[in-house]
C-alpha cells in the first residue's frame, strides 16, 4: 500500500455478492461524510442515530436504503464512516459502489479497513489477526475461541509477561547507569525471574498444536486392505451416502475427501483397500498408490479390519505400513461377532454401534487440549515470536548461571522484549504487516 494512499477515502461491499435480503457498502477516511452527502437523500446525520433515505445518481434514484454513520474516532477504523444497508442484489450493490467510486473514494484493498483499525489504535495487531480467524473460521469452536482474541486475551497475557520481562530489564540497566545509587540485581533473583517467564511463555505455547489444528484442520486417513468396511465407516462418519458400498473387493479406485465438524475441522480421507493381489487392474493399482500417500500426508490413520474374520497376514501387512503413524485400530462389524479384541476399537458401520464414542475419540486424539479449555488462539506467527522470546531469556538464564556480565544478560532480555512487541504490533514491519492483512477479505 503507497503511503500516499494510508489515509485518503477507501470503499468495499462489505457482504458477499449475490442475492440477499440486505447488502452493505463501507466507506471510510475523512471524506466519508462528503461523499454521501452527494448521493443520498436524507444527509442529516447524528451520532448514534441511523437515517432512511434513497441514493441517488443526480436525478435518478438508485435504492431504498438505510445508512449508518459512525464518527471519528469512534467507529471501526477510528476514522469516519459510512455503512450503507442495501437490498442484497448484485447489481444494486454494485452500482452504490461505483457511486461511491465517482464521488472522491477509491476501492479499498484486502484488510484496509482492519488495517486502519490497527494503524488508528482501535485495536493491537493480534486483535486485527483474530478478526481474520473469525471470518475463515470452520468450525463454531475456532469462532469462538478466536472472538476471545478479538477480546483482548492474548493481548493481556503478553502484556502481562512483556512488563515482567521489561521490570528487570529496569532494574539491570539501574544497576548499569547508576552503579553508585542502585545495586545490579542479585544473580539469584535474576535466575528465579527467568524461570517464571519461561513458564508463562510455555504455557501460551502450550495450546499451539490445538491452535494450528483448529486454523488448518487435521487429515484423518481410513485405511485397510478391501472388502473391510472403510467406505461403509467414511459414510458413518459424515452420515451421509458419500461413497459406493459392495460386498465387492476393489469398488474405492480413487481418494474420496469430505470434511467433517467435530468442533475442529477434520478431512476425512476414503482410500483404495491395499492389497497385493497379481490380478487386480491398473485402476485399483492407481487407487492403491493413492492410498498410500494419502497414508503419508495423514495426522492420523484409522486402520479398520474385519472383527468377524479377526486380523490376518494380510491386514498385518498393512498394518506395518503405518507402526509409526498415529493411528487408531478399528475392528469393524463387531455385530457379527462376540470376541471383543484389545486394544481394538470394536464399532459397526452398518449400525452405527461404537460411531459416536470413535467420533469423540477422533477428537481428543488429534487436539492435546479442548477446545473449550483453551484461554486464547495463536497463529504461526505470534508462535514464533513467543519461541524468539523464550530462547532469548534461556540464553540469559544461561548468562545468570555462569554469572556473566549483567550488561551482556541486558541484550538478551531486550531481545525478548522486542520479540513480545511483534505479536502486539509495537514493533513491525511494512513486510509482516502487508502480508497479515493480505489474508483478509476486501471489505473487512
Amino acid at each position: 500500500m503507497n503511503i500516499l494512499e494510508e489515509f485518503d477515502t477507501i470503499a468495499a461491499i462489505s457482504t458477499p455478492l449475490g442475492a440477499g435480503g440486505v447488502g452493505v457498502i463501507r466507506i471510510s477516511g475523512p471524506k466519508a461524510f462528503e461523499i454521501i452527502e452527494k448521493i443520498f437523500s436524507n444527509p442529516k446525520f447524528e451520532p448514534r442515530k441511523f437515517n432512511h433515505g434513497w441514493i441517488k445518481d443526480d436525478e435518478k434514484l438508485i435504492d431504498e436504503v438505510i445508512v449508518l454513520p459512525f464518527f471519528a474516532p469512534n467507529s471501526y477504523t477510528g476514522e469516519d464512516v459510512i455503512e450503507i444497508q442495501c437490498h442484497g442484489g448484485v447489481n444494486v450493490v454494485k452500482n452504490i459502489l461505483n457511486l461511491v467510486l465517482k464521488n472522491g473514494a477509491r476501492v479499498a484493498e484486502k484488510g484496509e479497513f482492519t488495517k486502519r483499525a490497527f494503524l488508528n489504535k482501535r485495536m493491537d495487531l493480534s486483535q486485527a489477526e483474530s478478526v481474520a480467524d473469525i471470518i475463515h473460521s470452520k468450525t463454531s469452536d475456532f469462532a469462538k475461541a478466536s472472538m476471545k482474541n478479538l477480546s483482548g486475551v492474548l493481548r493481556e497475557k503478553i502484556n502481562e509477561i512483556r512488563n515482567d520481562i521489561f521490570e528487570i530489564l529496569s532494574k539491570i540497566t539501574a544497576g548499569i547507569d547508576f552503579p553508585e545509587d542502585v545495586k545490579e540485581p542479585e544473580y539469584e533473583y535474576l535466575e528465579e525471574e527467568f524461570k517464571k517467564i519461561i513458564e508463562k511463555i510455555d504455557n501460551v505455547l502450550s495450546g499451539a498444536k490445538t491452535s494450528n489444528i483448529f486454523r488448518q484442520g487435521a487429515a484423518v486417513a481410513i485405511i485397510g486392505k478391501p472388502n473391510v468396511g472403510k467406505s461403509s465407516l467414511f459414510n458413518a462418519l459424515l452420515s451421509l451416502d458419500r461413497a459406493i458400498v459392495t460386498d465387492i473387493a476393489g469398488t474405492t479406485r480413487d481418494v474420496l475427501r469430505e470434511t467433517l465438524d467435530l468442533g475442529i475441522p477434520v478431512t476425512l480421507v476414503d482410500t483404495a483397500g491395499i492389497r497385493d493381489d497379481k490380478e487386480i487392474s491398473e485402476v485399483e493399482k492407481i487407487g492403491i498408490e493413492y492410498s498410500k500417500t494419502s497414508l503419508d500426508e495423514a495426522d492420523l490413520v484409522l486402520f479398520v479390519y474385519d472383527a468377524s474374520k479377526g486380523l490376518d497376514e494380510e491386514d498385518k501387512r498393512v498394518l506395518e505400513l503405518i507402526k509409526d503413524k498415529n493411528y487408531l485400530l478399528i475392528a469393524n462389524k463387531a455385530d457379527l461377532t462376540e470376541q471383543k479384541e484389545e486394544p481394538a476399537i470394536c464399532i459397526s458401520a452398518l449400525t452405527g454401534y461404537g460411531i459416536n464414542d470413535l467420533k469423540t475419540l477422533l477428537k481428543n486424539k488429534v487436539c492435546d487440549i479442548e477446545p473449550e479449555n483453551l484461554e486464547f488462539i495463536t497463529n504461526t506467527r505470534q508462535q514464533t515470536c513467543l519461541e524468539k522470546a523464550r530462547n532469548s531469556i534461556g540464553q540469559a538464564l544461561l548468562a545468570a548461571n555462569v554469572r556473566e556480565l549483567q550488561d551482556l544478560i541486558s541484550i538478551d532480555v531486550k531481545s525478548a522484549v522486542l520479540a513480545l512487541d511483534e505479536i502486539t504490533g509495537e514493533l513491525i514491519t511494512d513486510d509482516i504487516l502487508n502480508n497479515i492483512f493480505e489474508n483478509f477479505c476486501i471489505g473487512k
